[in-house]
């Protein structure tokens, strides 16, 4: 009976985390378009509540709520209807949708056929992917379900280190209130009268441009023996005006292009000063100056672990309960405040995890979607949220107590899973001092645009 009861909890958890997948996807990603799929926002809703599914069950087990054999149930119902969704449905669909997009007429015709062979060269280049990596040992058969999770896991720690790394890295930079220009009305005045005698310069010259057509017509309509001999001879100067001048306009308008994109980006910094004078600004930057504090930790501790080839055996709250109770002679019951923190630690990292890849996806979807290829832009992003959300369950196994692993574990398969943090590892210090790199050549490129 108590199998019964968790399975309706479970079922009524995921029927919820659809409908906020279903919502999302009608206000948030499609908002500005008419053309809308029933089956691909099935398809995001049902990627999304499986992805959420997990991380509610990792919550069970650190509550202890459930019975651990419904638990385990749930948490290999849902994985395999992940792994289906990420490996076999999505690509297809894929596929299929971006074939539609096409209007060439033998792969258009055979939609159908044209996505099935897609899937089946997605499928080679998802086994071979694997080859490369210490992520298996040989026991493990073709079809176990290790083969499965530890490819989808060595993309989903790629994405989630490359996001981390920038974000680590951008977030200080956006918050920090040293990192903002001084722009002054003064300077806006001035970009702007710049625009307005670019704008005036390229009207003159068009006037030029046409008052040279015009006449240009009218003498090779008088004379069009005197036409074909300048044509002969390489043209008359008239001509070679006309052509300096359509080059002149090109430039400057070219010129004008930029100088609007530059008013805007200072419009926008004189708001973000104004806004970090207030009192919520105040409070984004001193949390700027935590989040830096926190990326060159980050960035040391990823560079001592690759360089010493060293992985965590602790969780950090233990970890941390450990160091008082050992170093600051803290009477502390570490067992039951280290289950406590975990619990609420791990919320927060689901929270945050769930919500910033969510803001991702829109910003992203909003920069390159068309009503033409949206379909296949959100089958695209549900793909990544699948593989992006089982590879956080991989890592956040090592953020539990020892005993919430077990589970984990037993559900994931036999893993590399050090493996997978010395990768993460990796790919955050990467993508950090590339981050790095990119933002301090764009802060320092921006004040020669302006002189």
């Amino acid at each position: 009976m108590s199998f019964i009861t968790d399975s309706v909890i479970m079922f009524i958890s995921q029927i919820l985390f659809f409908g906020f997948g279903w919502l999302f996807f009608m206000r948030r990603l499609f908002k500005d378009y008419e053309v809308r799929h029933v089956m691909v926002q099935f398809i995001f809703s049902v990627t999304f509540a499986l992805s959420c599914t997990m991380f509610e069950l990792i919550i069970f087990e650190i509550m202890g709520f459930l019975d651990p054999g419904s638990r385990f149930f749930h948490w290999k119902l849902g994985l395999y209807s992940m792994l289906c969704m990420a490996v076999l449905i999505l690509p297809f669909y894929i596929a299929y949708y971006a074939v539609g997009n096409t209007r060439i007429g033998p792969f258009h015709r055979n939609r159908f056929i044209t996505a099935l062979v897609s899937w089946f060269v997605f499928i080679y280049f998802f086994w071979k992917l694997g080859d490369p990596f210490p992520i298996l040992s040989r026991k493990h058969g073709i079809l176990s379900i290790e083969q499965l999770v530890s490819r989808v896991g060595v993309i989903g720690v790629t994405i989630i280190g490359i996001l981390s790394g920038f974000g680590a890295v951008n977030c200080p930079y956006t918050y920090m209130a040293v990192f903002t220009r001084n722009i002054s009305d003064g300077d806006i005045y001035s970009l702007e009268k710049r625009i307005t005698q670019t704008i005036d310069m390229i009207l003159t010259k068009k006037k030029r441009y046409i008052k040279f057509g015009t006449a240009a017509t009218q003498e090779q309509k008088k004379s069009r023996m005197q036409f074909v001999w300048n044509m002969i001879s390489g043209g008359s100067a008239g001509s070679e005006n006309i052509s300096h001048l359509k080059n002149e306009v090109d430039a400057l308008e070219e010129l004008s292009r930029q100088l609007f994109l530059e008013s805007v980006d200072m419009h926008a910094t004189k708001a973000r000063i104004a806004y970090s004078r207030t009192l919520k600004g105040r409070y984004f930057n001193l949390m700027g100056y935590f989040f830096s504090l926190y990326c060159i930790w980050k960035i040391f501790i990823c560079t001592i672990n690759i360089v010493f080839d060293r992985v965590g055996k602790t969780d950090p709250v233990t970890r941390g309960f450990e160091i008082l109770v050992n170093y600051l002679g803290f009477d502390v019951d570490v067992k039951f405040w280290s289950q406590h923190v975990s619990f609420f630690l791990v919320g927060i990292m689901i929270v945050t995890s769930i919500r910033g890849l969510l803001i991702t996806l829109t910003k992203f979807f909003n920069a390159i979607s068309s009503s033409k290829s949206s379909n296949a832009i959100v089958l695209c992003l549900a793909e990544i949220m699948g593989m992006y959300f089982v590879s956080s369950v991989v890592l956040m196994r090592m953020n539990v107590p020892a005993k919430y692993r077990l589970i984990i574990t037993k559900v994931l398969g036999d893993l590399q899973f050090s493996f997978y943090h010395r990768w993460f590892d990796v790919i955050f210090l990467i993508s950090a001092l590339s981050s790095i790199g990119f933002l301090y050549v764009a802060h320092k490129h921006v004040p020669e645009k302006i002189s």
